[in-house]
């Protein structure tokens, strides 16, 4: 069986301005992060086609060590949904503090289900999860 690591290593990822594309964004709204990663704007959100969509909510309340699966379910949803031909999406807002606390070991999910680059997400993002182990560390020293 292969490993997280295997898997995502022979991964080929589109650049973010064409998988932008395909769900109808434009590049110049894109706040770009390199290559695979950005950020979208709220005020793209039209609230017509929102009321004719369906939103499906992936929470859990009871955290483990290891995690609870809400990203490794959410992709995997979004994944099969597209597989069987709807248009689905994925809206991750900062996966896992988790590895910034040191309370477990990576933020992108598991197995096929994976959000890549890995390795951008665990280690500070878009640098909002920097800004936030700052924080906590300077009202720890305090």
């Amino acid at each position: 069986m292969k490993t997280d690591f295997e898997i995502a290593r022979e991964a080929t990822l589109e650049p973010i301005y064409d998988i932008a594309a395909k769900a109808g964004i434009s590049a110049v709204e894109l706040e770009p992060y390199g290559k695979h990663i950005a950020k979208v704007p709220y005020t793209l959100i039209n609230e017509e086609k929102v009321k004719k969509c369906n939103l499906i909510l992936v929470t859990s309340i009871t955290p483990t060590k290891s995690g609870n699966g809400k990203t490794t379910v959410s992709v995997g949803l979004a994944l099969g949904m597209n597989r069987i031909g709807k248009n689905a999406v994925v809206a991750l807002r900062e996966p896992s503090l988790g590895p910034c606390f040191g309370m477990k070991g990576g933020a992108a999910g598991g197995g096929y289900a994976q959000v890549l680059p890995m390795e951008k997400i665990n280690l500070h993002f878009t640098g909002d999860f920097h800004a936030i182990t700052s924080a906590n560390n300077m009202i720890a020293a305090c």
